[in-house]
Order: structure tokens, then C-alpha cells, then sequence
């Protein structure tokens, strides 16, 4: 196995992670993670991630169980089981619209949560392992990667000084390999 050396560079304050990550990133240090106690808005951007692909996940379920229900009901109302229910025609669109509308959001609802379980490789029984002991409760967590002889903590520490870093940590980590 392999290892490799990260720093966790802890915050009190949101405002600081976010300068502190600005600040990272241009000076070109690797960014691996950041860990907060809840949604920072702008840390997304901050960190330079792309868009969630998750959104489309939620589009397809949900176009998906809108076209099944409207086929569904088509099919069995004017195809297999014609009836003439208070001079009503038999492939009446309004009235299959609801329930088109009702199915959509709920394979749109479901396939959004199983993918991000997927995603996130959520199942029952995982443990959960926390980069740092506060970082639940009132700390703000970046996860830096050592890549070059530049990127060391004293480095980092005088990088983000500025923005109120409130603890500095070095650890190693060990990788898995994939096979």
C-alpha cells in the first residue's frame, strides 16, 4: 500500500473557510476536501466543483415515471378496458395528467435519494469516520494533499493565517489499491 501526506487545516467561522479555500486555490495547492457542519453556500464554487450531475438523475426518473403512468393509462382506458364514463373519450389527456404528474414526482423523488445513497456510498451499517472531532458541531475542516516539496504545513499555515485557521494537522494516509 501506499501513503500519502495530508494536512486538515480546521476554522471556526464559515466566512474564513471560504477565504481560506480561495486562498488555496490560488496558490495552486491541492484541495481534496472540505467537511462542514452544514450547507456552506459558495463553498461549491470555492472549491471549483463541477455541477452536480444529480439533477439529471432526478430529470430522467422523473420523465421516466410520467411517461409510464401516461402509457399506463392509455392503455388501459382507451386500449384493454374501454369504458365511457359520463360521455368522457376514451384517451381524454387532461384527466391522465395528474397522475402522470404524481408519478413523476415520485420516481423523481426516489431515484434522486437511491443515486445519491449510490454516490455517497451510504447503506446501513456504515460507520461513520470523522476527519475531525468538532467537525459535526462548530469546525470547518479543508483536507490539503502534500503534492511537491512546496505544499508543507509551515507553508499552508502561513497561507492561511490570514483567514483564521484555528488548527493545523498533518497526517498520513494510507491508500487501498483498486485491485
Amino acid at each position: 500500500m501506499s501513503s500519502r501526506h495530508l494536512i486538515y487545516a480546521s476554522f471556526a467561522h464559515e466566512k474564513d473557510l471560504l477565504e481560506g479555500v480561495r486562498a488555496l486555490r490560488r496558490a495552486g495547492v491541492k484541495i481534496l476536501d472540505a467537511f462542514t457542519p452544514y450547507a456552506v453556500h459558495g463553498l461549491d464554487r470555492a472549491l471549483g466543483l463541477r455541477p452536480s450531475p444529480l439533477t439529471w438523475v432526478c430529470f430522467l426518473c422523473a420523465m421516466t415515471g410520467a411517461t409510464f403512468a401516461l402509457w399506463f393509462e392509455h392503455w388501459s382506458l382507451a386500449i384493454d378496458w374501454p369504458l365511457n364514463v359520463g360521455g368522457k373519450p376514451w384517451n381524454s389527456l387532461p384527466s391522465d395528467v395528474p397522475i402522470g404528474f404524481e408519478l413523476a414526482v415520485l420516481l423523481g423523488g426516489f431515484g434522486s435519494v437511491f443515486a445519491l445513497f449510490g454516490v455517497c456510498r451510504l447503506y446501513p451499517g456504515k460507520r461513520a469516520r470523522l476527519v475531525a472531532p468538532r467537525v459535526t458541531d462548530d469546525r470547518f475542516v479543508v483536507v490539503i494533499e502534500e503534492t511537491d516539496a512546496v505544499t508543507t504545513p509551515d507553508f499552508v499555515h502561513a497561507l492561511l493565517e490570514p483567514h483564521g485557521v484555528v488548527e493545523l494537522e498533518e497526517r498520513l494516509a494510507e491508500e487501498k489499491q483498486p485491485w
